[in-house]
């Protein structure tokens, strides 16, 4: 385990169609946070463009790009220049018809540290990812970096469990999760509470199951038609291994957030609470099945 305290900043910004103002923009909100002290750096999913998937398209696979395209072309050379790594997903594009909703973590000195395929895709009303990615075969992995070991995980992913558990097994510190979701403005006088504190809850209880820090990355502002689209709700948050809030942003401002977690506090918080070593492995054969009739 790394000995010391590390700066996480997390990159709450508002997508436009242009994907070069998109691009600059999260440039500048690195360098930014950078130059607040920040070690680690996380942007939101899909950040290069709008969120595509409310509609079914072939066009949009146009957004799509090489692990080593633009977005890396562009910022390894900025996370060498700032000294910062840098959690980045792109619509990554694998080979001819076949695409991912991926994240790849950039090391501190501007090297590929590791690459992390979506593996949870869901398809829910103007939330169409199945059209567009295929599902990660990455398995979940954490990442060593110059500040941290760092498992990235990507919005839907957010819901399960398993992907938080596993990515602690293979070491993670840090897990980060890159994330568009947001409010059908329809349902949100209704519903929007409680998705909204369910989503925090569940996340936060990864952090507490796992004894890990969390850092939430989302988009803010309202994309689609002015009578639906989703209203993306920010909120982008850092907790700690006790799921307490180290960091917490608006519901609809461009932010970015800090928060300074010390790696070593993780070593503590399990020998109090030694989750891990009580599991009952002997226990969970089922846990593979589909349901357990």
């Amino acid at each position: 385990m790394k000995n010391q305290c590390v700066r996480v900043a997390v990159v709450q910004m508002r997508c436009s169609a242009e994907v070069e103002q998109n691009m600059g923009k999260a440039c500048d909100a690195i360098r930014t946070a950078a130059q607040g002290g920040a070690h680690i750096v996380c942007l939101p999913e899909l950040y290069r463009s709008l969120y595509f998937c409310q509609s079914e398209d072939h066009a949009n696979f146009s957004f799509a790009e090489p692990v080593t395209g633009v977005s890396y072309q562009t910022l390894s050379p900025l996370a060498r220049d700032l000294g910062v790594v840098i959690i980045v997903p792109i619509f990554e594009r694998r080979a001819a018809g076949l695409y991912h909703n991926s994240a790849f973590v950039l090391d501190a000195d501007g090297s590929l540290a590791g690459l992390y395929r979506k593996m949870h895709i869901p398809d829910d009303p103007l939330y169409y990812e199945k059209f567009y990615f295929t599902p990660g075969d990455t398995g979940f992995r954490a990442f060593e970096t110059r500040y941290a070991k760092i498992a990235p995980l990507i919005c839907w992913d957010q819901w399960y469990p398993e992907a938080a558990r596993l990515a602690t097994l293979a070491g993670a510190q840090l897990l980060v999760y890159p994330t568009a979701i947001g409010w059908h403005p329809s349902e949100k006088a209704e519903f929007g509470a409680r998705q909204h504190d369910a989503w925090q809850t569940i996340q936060r209880g990864h952090a507490i199951a796992n004894g890990v820090f969390v850092a939430v990355a989302n988009r803010v502002g309202h994309e689609g038609p002015s009578d639906g689209g989703i209203e993306f709700w920010g909120g982008s948050f850092i907790c700690g291994p006790f799921g307490e809030m180290l960091a917490k942003a608006s519901h609809d401002q461009e932010e970015i957030l800090y928060a300074d977690c010390d790696l070593r506090y993780l070593e503590e918080v399990r020998q109090h609470w030694p989750f891990l070593r009580d599991r009952r492995i002997d226990a969970y054969d089922k846990i593979t099945s589909r349901f357990c009739d």
